[in-house]
């Protein structure tokens, strides 16, 4: 070895043989208890990502309808929007108001041309004071029916008086000539007047049978006669009622919308004259899915946000519940009995009354889109 050169040093620690070398080798190769626990965790995924699934397919609408505030914006104000049409044909005289302007029950909105129709009632009222006037006509003639069948009674009480006087006559003469009193003459002349009698009893009677026989005559022609005037009575109110249609008043308090007819304009029965909505009595129908109707019920408290006012909130109650979806009361209800089927989450309509006291009351217009909720949570209250 030469000088200055560093002799090389033994290993201090025992050298490995080939076969232990082959050993640490197999235990390297081992899974780690990190792999262990990555795989417990990678179960562990699958299986809530499984438990999930199966509750997206089995009871996906669980927490959507236990939510105690159920919430939709597919809701709108409604109200009674009333559309005044004419009843009757004429020309526009008037029309007493403008576009979009206040009005009270009663008020004159629109005036048809009258002076036919006042006609119409006159001519009625004509005809029914004639046939009052025949009424009173066939009560006098039945008054005087009366009067001859109590004179025809009278005169048969006398006939009859004559007859059984001339009877006891013709028998005392009868008798008379048995004896040496009588003559034939006499019971001749007695025997005529008893025929004569009894024949103008007869008539009498005849007579009486016929007065009373007319009296049934003229009852039937006075209940033919009230008949006829009943009807004119009608048709007396019927020109009334025309005559009353020529004036188009505002049925309720509101507010009017705009004019669709003018003064001069031809109308027949039918044609849409003006609306009147009235602004105090309004509610809100909000279309909640199916969904969330699982805990909604009658009476519960209700929260409206209306677009045009925002910040503000109005109160209410739950009303009622439609009886169908709206799909079912459209023109073509859907019918899935064939084909293809998708399913599609129904709405079902709620109406919402507006509490009294709202900040909003006679501000609020048909047809403004609100947010409604409901507060399912609440005590329902009849």
């Amino acid at each position: 070895m030469m000088e200055g050169e560093v002799a090389p040093q033994a290993p201090s620690g025992p050298v490995s043989s080939p076969a232990s070398g082959a050993g640490t080798d197999t235990k390297r190769a081992a899974p780690p208890s990190q792999w262990i626990r990555a795989g417990l965790l990678r179960l562990v995924i699958l299986a809530l990502a499984i438990g999930v699934l199966f509750l997206l397919a089995t009871r996906w609408d669980v927490w959507v309808g236990l939510r105690s505030r159920q919430t939709t914006d597919d809701a709108y104000v409604r109200g009674d929007i009333t559309p005044l049409s004419a009843q009757v044909e004429g020309y526009v005289r008037l029309v007493a108001v403008g576009d979009f302007q206040m009005v009270k029950a009663g008020d004159l909105l629109v005036q048809i041309d009258d002076d036919d129709y006042q006609a119409r009632v006159a001519q009625a009222e004509a005809d029914v004071l004639g046939a009052d006037a025949a009424i009173q006509n066939l009560k006098a003639r039945k008054d005087l029916q009366h009067a001859e069948i109590d004179q025809a009674q009278k005169e048969i009480e006398a006939t009859q008086a004559d007859v059984d006087r001339t009877v006891l006559e013709l028998r005392r003469q009868r008798a008379l000539l048995a004896t040496t009193y009588g003559t034939p003459q006499k019971v001749e002349q007695a025997t005529a007047d008893e025929k004569r009698f009894e024949a103008t009893l007869a008539r009498n009677q005849a007579e009486f049978q016929g007065a009373r026989r007319q009296m049934g005559v003229l009852d039937t022609e006075e209940s033919q006669l009230r008949a006829e005037a009943k009807a004119k009575r009608a048709l007396l109110d019927l020109a009334k009622i025309n005559l009353g249609y020529t004036r188009i008043v505002a049925p309720v308090n509101g507010m009017v919308g705009e004019r669709g007819v003018r003064a001069g304009q031809y109308l027949r029965p039918g044609t849409q004259v003006i609306s009147v909505v009235p602004l105090n009595n309004v509610w809100v129908v909000a279309n909640y899915k199916e969904t969330q109707l699982t805990h909604v019920a009658i009476g519960q408290k209700a929260e409206i946000t209306i677009d045009t006012f925002p910040g503000l909130t109005v109160t209410g109650r739950v009303d009622s519940i439609a009886p169908a979806s709206g799909s079912q009361f459209s023109l073509l209800p859907p019918d899935n009995a064939t084909g293809n089927f998708t399913k599609v989450v129904q709405r079902i309509p709620v109406k919402i009354v507006l509490d009294g006291d709202n900040p909003l009351a006679g501000r609020l217009r048909p047809g403004m889109s609100v947010v409604a909720t409901i507060l399912t949570d609440s005590t329902p209250t009849p």
